[in-house]
């Protein structure tokens, strides 16, 4: 394995890439782009690359589901890092060019959800097709396929482009969330501010059934930060779940909700836990601190020997 490789979403100009630099150890590490998220959890599977970092939620789209998609499928993978990055686009467009001039645009997807007032009120008439990634795109324009490319504005020196729009966005606080994802190993240390991820699947479908699954994490006071279903591939009506939860598996809440779910569920993939980004502090309801599972467990031993308070 290669220990000192990272690997991201590129090429070289992406959103994934400016997320990347953010992290410390960046800076001690070969970086190095790989063309599709697959490709890039791929290079860690094989040992190729000790992390890849890719995107996995933005706030205006929700989730990213190529990224879902693949941690939950395929040799086991972790999270053991995030990074949140506000997202601003330009418009980038070769030297000279007006906005006039501008017929055709291109882009990842996600930015087409996030850029698509924009153009309606500046550019109603242009063309759009999807680009691999948004400094893909950059790169279409230098090579003279499309007119303009939304992008990151730092990616315009690396294509020979020059921003013609700047701070392009139809939501206010645009944020995307990266995860480093590395091979199974021990997860880091509780911060107090943490969050963990996970995958299940249902038994079955029927009445109640994902009730039943988000109890477990209900009546042990866990904060479910997100959840969304994705299919299996298997057949209509398939699904499996992919949540984060408040809080780090070495708590007591968030433990006993995961084994609860590992005795209803026929499977449960867990995804590591790890610092927020945000650094927020979990909110811990009444009955549902360590401490108190602790007091908890005690009493039934006393019950056990006789001793329990009547």
């Amino acid at each position: 394995m290669s220990a000192n490789r990272y690997t991201y979403l590129g090429p070289e100009g992406t959103f994934t890439e400016a997320a990347l630099r953010t992290l410390p150890e960046a800076a001690t590490r070969e970086l190095v782009p790989s063309v599709s998220v697959p490709a890039a959890l791929d290079a860690v599977r094989s040992g190729e690359a000790a992390a890849a970092l890719v995107p996995i939620e933005n706030s205006v789209e929700g989730g990213i589901n190529q990224t879902l998609d693949e941690l939950a499928q395929g040799e086991p993978l972790m999270i053991y890092r995030e990074v949140l990055l506000p997202i601003a686009f330009a418009l980038l467009v070769r030297p000279g060019t007006t906005l006039q001039d501008v017929k055709t645009v291109t882009g990842h997807p996600a930015a087409q959800v996030q850029v698509r007032h924009w153009l309606a009120d500046h550019l109603p008439d242009a063309h759009w097709e999807s680009a691999a990634s948004n400094a893909d795109g950059a790169r279409m324009v230098q090579e003279g396929r499309f007119d303009g490319a939304f992008a990151g504005e730092f990616a315009a020196a690396q294509y020979g482009l020059v921003p013609l729009a700047t701070e392009i966005h139809d939501a206010a606080n645009a944020t995307t969330r990266f995860v480093l994802v590395g091979r199974p190993g021990r997860t880091s240390a509780p911060t107090g501010a943490d969050k963990t991820s996970a995958v299940f699947w249902l038994a079955e479908d029927h009445p109640g059934a994902l009730l039943e699954l988000l109890q477990e994490f209900a009546v042990r006071g866990v904060n479910l930060m997100r959840i969304e279903s994705r299919p299996t591939g298997e057949g209509l009506g398939n699904y499996c779940f992919s949540a984060d939860a408040e809080g780090h598996i070495t708590d007591r809440r968030v433990s006993e909700a995961l084994m609860g779910l590992h005795r209803i569920c026929p499977k449960v993939r867990f995804l590591g836990s790890y610092p927020r980004a945000d650094a927020q502090a979990a909110t811990v309801r009444p009955g549902t601190s360590d401490a108190e599972f602790v007091r908890a467990s005690d009493w039934l031993s006393r019950c056990l020997d006789g001793r329990g308070e009547q």
